[in-house]
């Protein structure tokens, strides 16, 4: 609706013939709607300060949303965030139940048209995950954790620095998270800081999407905890600089009470196997990656440690060698690895180097596989 010039300028004299009484109904209205419906706010809706979110890259126009650096939190939009390590976000479309394009990407809080923030969903902005997964770092460097969005573009945004010699306990949610999907991570070489790894990156260094190794974890209905580390199969491919240079670095599954653990050793050492080698039992995935997966059941707790393999590591975190290991541009594929009972953990993943290239989910005996690189899929 258009509103004329000549009522614009008689306010007083519209509200008094509309006979509002404020006392039964503060609201102005003109025409029958509300003033604050007609006049919108402008500009985009500001990051929150008093919600319990981490403000994210916030020299980019996302201004510490977790969103893409060149991307606006616009009204009429999800505007996806971050949580503190360990907890998970809380906030998305309550209509979307499934992994789906678009509905993927529509999580966070949502900026209405007015230019304000609304919480479609009770119970706040963040919550704290399962706690059954501890980042251990026996490195001489801090170690930079890099979550995906989920749902939301899946950039690895989400930061977790782990101090030397320091422990940090991981978002892991459990099946009632958003559409029962996993976290994932991307674990950046050891003395990448999390502004420099947690977002996308270039061949100019192996961070961010270009990272070695990346990670998986979720809990079932049953309270098991699938944990994966593999290898990023970004890293692999022909046209990555660093496809045959071994880190210099690696990272490992334990458990402080290994009867409670399936699946162990779970190990990736390039000084043993050379790139996209694993330690244990291991399976390939999408972009010929290889992974290995723990079970860490009822509720128990696993670690994944990092470790330097020269006794020291630098920023690049690679080092002089040979290995095998080959990609893909984009595929999906799947391994299992068993737990007690009938519990199980798969894991997939999709090739995709660049923001915005297509995902790869497919349904696989009941279960769901999603992306990106790491996922775990808890039992059906």
């Amino acid at each position: 609706m258009i509103i004329p010039y000549s009522i614009l300028f008689q306010l007083p004299s519209v509200l008094a013939s509309q006979n509002v009484n404020q006392e039964s109904d503060p609201r102005k209205k003109i025409e029958n709607k509300e003033i604050s419906a007609l006049f919108k706010r402008s500009g985009n809706c500001q990051f929150p300060s008093d919600k319990g979110m981490v403000a994210v890259q916030t020299s980019g126009k996302n201004a510490g949303w977790a969103m893409h650096s060149d991307q606006e939190c616009t009204p009429g939009s999800w505007c996806p965030y971050a949580c503190p390590p360990g907890q998970l976000i809380n906030q998305w479309d309550p209509d979307v139940t499934s992994y789906t394009y678009p509905g993927s990407q529509w999580g966070g809080l949502w900026c209405n048209e007015n230019g304000e923030l609304e919480e479609k969903r009770n119970g706040g902005c963040c919550y704290s995950g399962t706690g059954t997964v501890v980042v251990k770092n026996q490195s001489g460097k801090n170690s930079a954790w890099c979550q995906t969005v989920l749902p939301g573009n899946e950039e690895m945004l989400i930061p977790t620095d782990v101090d030397a010699g320091g422990k940090a306990t991981i978002a892991v949610p459990d099946p009632s998270y958003w559409a029962s999907t996993a976290s994932h991570f991307y674990i950046n070489p050891p003395g990448v800081s999390v502004d420099e790894g947690c977002k996308w990156g270039s061949t100019s260094n192996p961070y961010g999407n270009w990272a070695p190794y990346v990670a998986g974890a979720n809990q079932d209905s049953n309270k098991n905890t699938f944990v994966k580390i593999g290898w990023n199969p970004v890293y692999l491919e022909d046209s990555c600089p660093f496809k045959n240079t071994k880190p210099t670095w690696g990272i490992k599954i334990t458990c402080d009470d290994e009867s409670k653990c399936n699946g162990l050793p779970c190990e990736i050492n390039p000084s043993k196997n050379g790139v996209n080698g694993i330690v244990g039992s291991g399976s390939s995935g999408a972009g010929g990656g290889d992974f290995c997966v723990v079970t860490a059941q009822n509720g128990a707790t696993a670690n994944i440690e990092v470790f330097d393999l020269d006794g020291s590591s630098d920023g690049s975190g690679s080092g002089s060698g040979s290995g095998s290991g080959s990609g893909s541009g984009s595929g999906s594929g799947s391994g299992s690895a068993s737990a007690s009972g009938s519990a199980s953990a798969s894991a997939s993943a999709s090739v995709h180097r660049k923001r915005g290239e297509g995902h790869v989910h497919k349904k696989r005996d009941n279960q769901i596989t999603k992306t990106v690189y790491t996922t775990v899929v808890r039992d059906s």
